[in-house]
């Protein structure tokens, strides 16, 4: 099971991005779907998450400003960024929590997309 992110750049502030995660491989199911992000000299911070069923969470720095989505047919996260601020700049890493066709259970992490807000 392999996870593609996509969508990151460079983006002056007040401007927006659009994240995109593909999962793909031997998937029977999804559960969980997160974007975390780490920026320089930072810990890896959880900043939104979507179950299968539910309500999407978030940091409270976000809240207002990026919305979490995902298409379950395409298994697919999407993260919607707004009102980027500097202190946003990060690389950006979408986790899945998956269920294999052999019943296994992985925590699968993409590669990354680096996010710059600046001027």
């Amino acid at each position: 099971v392999q996870l593609q992110a996509s969508g990151g750049g460079l983006v002056q502030p007040g401007g927006s991005l659009r994240l995109s995660c593909a999962a793909s491989g031997s998937i029977f199911s999804i559960s969980a779907m997160n974007w975390y992000r780490q920026a320089p000299g930072k810990e890896r911070e959880l900043v939104a998450g979507i179950k299968s069923v539910g309500t999407p969470n978030y940091t409270d720095s976000v809240k207002g400003r990026f919305t979490i989505s995902r298409d379950n047919a395409k298994n697919t996260v999407y993260l919607q960024m707004n009102s980027l601020k500097p202190e946003d700049t990060a690389v950006y890493y979408c986790n899945a929590e998956v269920t294999t066709t052999r019943w296994r259970f992985l925590e699968v992490w993409g590669q990354g997309t680096k996010v710059t807000v600046s001027s």
